[in-house]
């Protein structure tokens, strides 16, 4: 090739940085490169079966997919080859010279030189290619896409550092060759036996092919009176498969390990860590498929970002169709990874067709009541090691799970059953609805909670002090999602659940009739009081009331029922979405000597607004404005 064929170009800043860390030993366990590569050259036979099915000229004359690995002593070069998909010349500088996956900045910004965080976030952001560089001091790849001809064929060579190299070749195979030029502290990836444990270890689970020389045993004859020769092993021109060549999914459940099951999950979501269960199963009916899903141990970096897309791989009778198939399970499990293969979708699905397919709407139904069996399996278990898991599930997923109560009104009661929170009696331990409600004192006819920005706030609130005094237990909800997420719930297992910052406190036969009856009299009263303060705050409340819900505070907020509390309307606003104006109810304990020093008070209207504003900063808001608070205080203060 001329020089004038050959272009020279620069690697993306981010994929520089991380060749760097690469090239500084950044897996613990240099051996998955093989594993990494492997699986991608898997993906590009499996991308080449969903584009032949409607370019069976793809195929060319090589319709037998497969991925083969070719070790050369010699030349210290490993070679992973597949006749897949292959391709074009700018589809090598987009691919091997970008980190092409969305969240790249992000990805970047995770790096920290930690060889085992690091080594799980390769795998997530989808870039295992650069791996290679772990053992090798350059990398070539020469590719020909399906469909062209064979003189537009691909050279790309890079040693890892800021550059790489792309000139046009003529390659007569369809599909890609990456060989690895090994370092010298890396020689033993040219052993035989030692590659195949490697893809009996990682990759035995794939689908096609995986194959070696043959090696055949050679001695020479010695001639009479010499010396005999000792024998060797010699490559042969056929090749042999060293892997099973079966889809793991496909095979019966009671064939598979534990250590299977996990390794082909790493392999499938490129994770670092073990899952923290998985359901297998073969689903018959009106819809068949075969469901084998995973429940990782550790969240990914986007999980809060709705965009996130669900790691379902789709399959139509063995055949790959698409990454990413997140109509096959709802967006509030779109943590879960797996397969699902399914024998009545039709070859040529599309992302559209699956909005639109009840087939679709069946699997991932079914896929949600799987996953969801799994959780409750773990949450019931008296086993140590799974209730530690869905102890780790819980801390990892289930801000997202409580999504559900909205989404998923079909199993809204089984998601309720898996959620758990601190309580004001126990913040420490985290208890369920089921707990909660075997534990109510007698006579409590609701179960009570309360939602706030952080534990301390929800801890402290002024709402829950007549309810500390009593010890009834208030389930503590300091998640953001928790305020929206239980618009949707109005009771567990028969019994009301009640806001304790919503509308008026009712203990019902938890509050004797003298506590009734001391409430009528304050509010009789302190009717002049409450009417001035009305009064004065016109502006910034609804409706000025006494209450008994409170011991130590002067006041406090509440909102009327249907209303959206303080925390939901700050969270919306902060999400940039118009809000409905509304006031919050004031509400005035009578037995707290600040509100009792109101009557005939010569600065009422200063009082009132700092009891407004002090009731609003205990609720985790902020006076509308701070600077006149200020004031207010500090002329109180000098009086």
């Amino acid at each position: 090739m001329s020089e004038q064929q050959s272009q020279k170009h620069s690697f993306q800043a981010e994929v520089a940085q991380l060749l760097h860390l690469v090239t500084h030993s950044l897996y613990s366990n240099p051996e998955i490169f093989l594993r990494e590569l492997v699986s991608n050259a898997s993906d590009a036979c499996d991308k080449l079966r969903f584009e032949g099915i409607n370019h069976p000229e793809y195929y060319e004359n090589d319709p037998d997919l497969h991925v083969r690995i070719h070790l050369n002593k010699e030349q210290k070069t490993i070679t992973i080859s597949d006749n897949g998909i292959g391709m074009t010349q700018q589809e090598a500088i987009d691919h091997l010279g970008t980190i092409a996956k969305s969240g790249t900045k992000d990805f970047m910004s995770k790096l920290t030189g930690d060889q085992k965080s690091d080594a799980q976030l390769i795998g997530q952001f989808g870039v295992g290619f650069y791996s290679g560089f772990i053992v090798a001091e350059k990398i070539t790849v020469e590719s020909r896409r399906a469909g062209v001809s064979a003189a537009e064929g691909v050279r790309w060579v890079s040693n890892g550092t800021g550059e790489f190299d792309v000139e046009p070749i003529d390659k007569a195979s369809r599909g890609t060759d990456i060989i690895l030029h090994l370092r010298e502290d890396a020689l033993d990836y040219l052993d035989r036996n030692k590659v195949k444990q490697i893809i009996n270890k990682y990759s035995d689970h794939i689908s096609l092919p995986i194959e070696m020389q043959k090696e055949v045993w050679q001695q020479e004859e010695a001639a009479e009176g010499e010396e005999v020769k000792p024998g060797q092993y010699v490559l042969t021109d056929e090749w042999e498969a060293i892997n099973s060549a079966s889809a793991l999914w496909t095979r019966n459940k009671n064939e598979i390990s534990e250590e299977q099951y996990t390794e082909f999950y790493k392999n499938l979501s490129h994770d670092y860590e073990a899952p923290l269960a998985w359901a297998h199963n073969r689903v018959e009916g009106s819809t068949e498929y075969t469901q084998l899903l995973y429940i990782p141990a550790r969240a990914p970096s986007n999980i809060f970002t709705r965009e996130a897309k669900a790691g379902i791989k789709l399959y139509v009778k063995r055949v790959f169709i698409m990454d990413d198939a997140d109509n096959l399970i709802p967006n509030y499990l779109r943590f879960v990874q797996g397969v699902v293969d399914s024998a009545d979708l039709p070859l040529n699905v599309s992302r559209e067709l699956l909005q639109e397919s009840r087939d679709v709407k069946t699997i991932r139904e079914g896929n949600a009541r799987r996953i969801l069996t799994v959780l409750d399996g773990l949450a019931k278990s008296e086993d140590v090691a799974d209730q530690e898991k869905f102890a780790k599930f819980y801390a990892e997923f289930g801000s997202v799970l409580k999504e559900g109560l909205g989404e998923d009104m079909a199993n809204r009661e089984r998601i309720l059953k898996l959620l758990r929170f601190a309580s004001s009696n126990n913040d420490e331990v985290k208890t369920s609805f089921a707990d909660y409600k075997a534990n109510m004192k007698e006579g409590q006819k609701a179960i009570y909670y309360v939602t706030a920005d952080s534990l301390n706030a929800a801890k402290n609130s002024p709402q829950l002090e007549l309810f500390k005094k009593k010890g009834i237990d208030v389930l503590l909800m300091t998640e953001r999602v928790d305020e929206w997420a239980m618009e949707f719930v109005f009771e567990f297992d028969g019994t009301p659940l009640q806001n304790v910052s919503k509308g008026a406190v009712d203990l019902g036969d938890l509050q004797d009739a003298e506590e009734k009856k001391a409430l009528e009299q304050a509010a009789e009263q302190f009717k002049p009081v409450v009417e001035k303060l009305s009064d004065a705050l016109k502006d910034k409340t609804s409706e000025v009331r006494v209450t008994t819900r409170l011991v130590d505070s002067p006041a406090c907020l509440v909102v009327a029922e249907g209303e959206l509390s303080p925390q939901l309307v700050r969270m919306l606003k902060q999400a940039g979405q118009a809000v409905p104006e509304s006031k919050p109810v004031l509400e005035i304990n009578p037995s707290h000597p600040l509100v009792q020093k109101l009557e005939g008070s010569a600065q009422f209207d200063d009082l009132a607004n700092v009891i407004f504003d002090q009731a609003l900063i205990a609720e985790g808001g902020l006076p509308e404005d701070p600077a006149q608070y200020i004031k207010r205080i500090n002329s109180l203060l000098l009086k």
